[in-house]
């Protein structure tokens, strides 16, 4: 399997090679030459597999550079006892017809750590393979952040570099990241919102000179490796949405939670590896941009001023990186076509593809609502008092959202993004009381945290990431 630049500007690369990579050197993003379409027999013969074994099969068919026995070991690693389930990832029924999928299971109680413990395992041993150092650089607005701190921490020949927004996380988002005191781990707090610090991140590597002389990566979601792993679990939710009736072709919808839409995106490759998805349903906050885009076909990203700080503030983004892949897609994966979209939204603001707007709920299966501060509080109630199950404001966003699309005769799942302990103040708003925290997290709370603050300047980042880089 090969893979190239969303704007056509890169060779053909390796499955190791875009793990190391990230963005693409021409500033496009990685995509495969194809996706590939799996039989319906293969999916099927998957169903009794574990969790590992499954991530296995699904992202063996993309990394095939790799021995079969060495990926075996990596996402044996990836996916063990730091995981709090034996399943690794459960579901849980909070309504008729509608489940969780609980992903929050990992060691930083988020989403992220799905991907992020594999490339932990497949990055660094990528780098022993070649010899070589990465250091990565990322920005957050929240669970990323700490779900690559705490996947990279004191690995051999990995640095890890870390924007995050000041004021605009939780404090229990802060106090993951900003505790750790491993010495390639550099927390730096921008004086601004998270589209400054991701666009300082793409201004970086763009700058190739630079980033060849140090060797950056990122593990955002704009490397595809971290999508190809969150595929699986969409692999998982069918197989046990369908496991009474085994060899049954029967659909789900997904409800997505999204920022910057790659875990969303991550379904769309499922989708079209052949998973039977009917409906993908993306969820918005405040920052309805995306929301906008699916009801209209219009992309108008906000200003950094205009992105509204709310109550789920890892989705407060108004610009998503991993749009242009789909983009890419429904333009006919021509990067000359997507490099003036692209173009034109650069110099214009905004990108009218509406002539294109029916084709993503048709073709794509994609639809989209937003949610208020005030039905995040709603969802947190009643899926307490109805299930008892308590959910963060980010799963809220999608609990509301699934609710308009629900439909008796397809099961709908809704992907938890975080457990509630990370937004304690939403919690205790909705329902009266804050969540318990065991003593080790009230101890991480009562840490030391060790910041760099930066402004949105990125010549003082490129000094920075210069003294500090691994070598």
């Amino acid at each position: 399997m090969q893979y190239i630049s969303t704007r056509g500007g890169m060779d053909p690369a390796s499955f190791s090679d875009i793990l190391l990579e990230g963005l693409a050197p021409d500033g496009g993003l990685v995509m495969p030459t194809h996706i590939p379409r799996l039989e319906q027999a293969t999916i099927e013969s998957w169903r009794e597999l574990s969790y590992p074994a499954l991530a296995r099969e699904v992202i063996g068919v993309y990394w095939t550079d790799i021995p079969a026995e060495d990926l075996d070991r990596i996402v044996t690693a990836a996916y063990g006892d730091q995981f709090v389930s034996d399943d690794v990832v459960p579901r849980t029924q909070i309504g008729d017809h509608t489940w969780l999928l609980d992903l929050s299971q990992g060691p930083t109680l988020a989403f992220k750590d799905m991907a992020m413990q594999f490339l932990g395992e497949a990055i660094p041993y990528v780098l022993t393979q070649r010899g070589e150092t990465l250091n990565i650089l990322g920005a957050t607005s929240g669970d990323t952040g700490s779900a690559a701190e705490h996947a990279f921490a004191s690995k051999p020949n990995v640095a890890v570099f870390m924007l995050s927004p000041k004021g605009r996380m939780s404090a229990f988002q802060r106090a993951q990241m900003y505790s750790l005191t491993d010495e390639n781990v550099h927390n730096i707090v921008v004086d601004g919102v998270f589209d400054d610090c991701q666009h300082m991140v793409k201004e970086l590597n763009g700058d190739l000179t630079f980033k060849r002389a140090n060797t950056l990566g990122t593990v955002n979601s704009i490397n595809l490796g971290r999508l190809v792993a969150q595929c699986v679990y969409y692999f998982w939710a069918w197989l046990r949405a369908t496991d009474e009736h085994p060899g049954s072709t029967s659909p789900i919808d997904v409800t997505v939670p999204s920022g910057n839409f790659g875990n969303i995106f991550s379904g769309q490759l499922a989708r079209l590896m052949g998973l039977p998805i009917r409906r993908l349903v993306l969820a918005t906050n405040e920052n309805n941009v995306l929301d906008e885009f699916f009801r209209t076909g219009v992309y108008t990203p906000r200003s950094a001023q205009d992105t509204v700080a709310t109550s789920s503030p890892s989705m407060d983004i108004s610009k998503a990186s991993n749009l242009e892949r789909l983009i890419y897609l429904v333009l006919g994966s021509d990067p000359i076509k997507l490099s003036g979209a692209f173009s034109a939204l650069d110099a214009a603001g905004t990108l009218d593809l509406s002539r294109y707007q029916s084709r993503l709920a048709e073709q794509f299966g994609m639809v989209s609502g937003a949610s208020t501060h005030a039905d995040r509080l709603t969802a947190i109630r009643q899926t307490w008092e109805n299930a008892q199950v308590l959910i963060d404001p980010h799963t809220a966003d999608g609990v509301t959202v699934a609710q308009a699309y629900r439909d008796d005769a397809v099961p709908m799942f809704v992907l938890e993004t975080a457990k509630p302990e990370k937004f304690s103040d939403t919690v205790v708003e909705a329902i009266g009381r804050a969540p318990e925290l065991s003593e080790e997290l009230q101890d991480m709370l009562g840490r030391e945290q060790h910041i760099v603050e930066l402004r949105d300047n990125v010549e003082q980042l490129r000094d920075y990431i210069a003294e500090h880089a691994v070598r």
